[in-house]
């Protein structure tokens, strides 16, 4: 595989509905970006009834190898920065034990092993929180594993955990500009 002259944004998608279709605006704002599907963001597209429909350019990846074989893109500088947003507390605490046995974990893991930085949207942030369903807003208590597994992932070399969707797009805004 030749390594692309412009590296790219690299986004993963997980199972959350926190904040699913604004984040899905940002990518489509990006411009030179390539997403990354699990399985679980696929059934969360249908649920809230929103499509994937990218820029032209964009690469969709879904969850349907056993390998992961998109992560190999890593290894050639093909992305400049990973995002994994919204991160379920699920993706978060896999990423936190070292588990990369989806696409989105493996992106994550890669990222890590090519020095590649992620910013990573936790849905889980706070003990009492609103979030997303299909049907509507809805009270979400995260459990103290949860709060905890974000904390520990915030500690990761070259990993900037936000909180909030605007702390995202201010995230997303600095390392544009570092870039």
């Amino acid at each position: 595989m030749a390594r692309q002259r412009t590296p790219r944004w690299a986004w993963a998608l997980t199972g959350s509905g926190h904040f699913f279709t604004e984040t899905l605006e940002i990518v489509r704002s990006l411009g030179e970006v390539d997403l990354f599907v699990s399985r679980a963001a696929a059934e969360v597209v249908r649920m809230y009834k929103t499509d994937l429909t990218m820029p032209k350019g964009c690469q969709v990846y879904r969850d349907t190898t056993a390998s992961a074989a998109p992560v190999a893109m890593f290894y050639h500088g093909v992305y400049h920065t990973v995002v994994v947003a919204p991160a379920t507390s699920n993706t978060v605490a896999k990423c936190v034990a070292g588990i990369s046995d989806t696409l989105v974990t493996n992106v994550f893991a890669q990222a890590g092993k090519c020095r590649v930085p992620a910013i990573v949207f936790a849905c889980d942030s706070a003990p009492e929180m609103d979030t997303e369903a299909p049907e509507g807003i809805v009270k979400v208590y995260p459990r103290r594993i949860d709060l905890e597994n974000t904390q520990r992932l915030a500690g990761f070399e070259r990993t900037e955990v936000v909180l909030t969707l605007t702390a995202l797009q201010a995230a997303i805004a600095e390392r544009r500009q570092a870039l």
